[in-house]
């Protein structure tokens, strides 16, 4: 069968929101295809359909919006608890 999964992460080294780095991942069959990170601030390809579906989602200013948004909404909140 085939698989796609997404990993979405925060890297950090402290809780200062400049020391936070969130990423989302994109999967299919163990390759990485896509990933947006909160340091480049928008999705990169890294396969012809990553390529493809990274320039779709990057035109999505409401959507791009919120994802930029999460290194402070999600990552920021939750590192106090780990």
């Amino acid at each position: 069968g085939f698989m796609e999964y997404y990993v979405w992460r925060c890297d950090f080294n402290s809780t200062e929101l400049k020391d936070i780095e969130y990423t989302a991942s994109y999967y299919y069959n163990k390759i990485e295809y896509a990933r947006f990170s909160s340091s480049v601030g928008e999705y990169v390809g890294f396969t012809k359909y990553g390529v493809h579906n990274a320039d779709i989602w990057n035109k999505d200013q409401a959507q791009m919006a919120a994802w930029r948004a999460q290194k402070e909404t999600y990552c920021l909140p939750n590192i106090g608890i780990d």
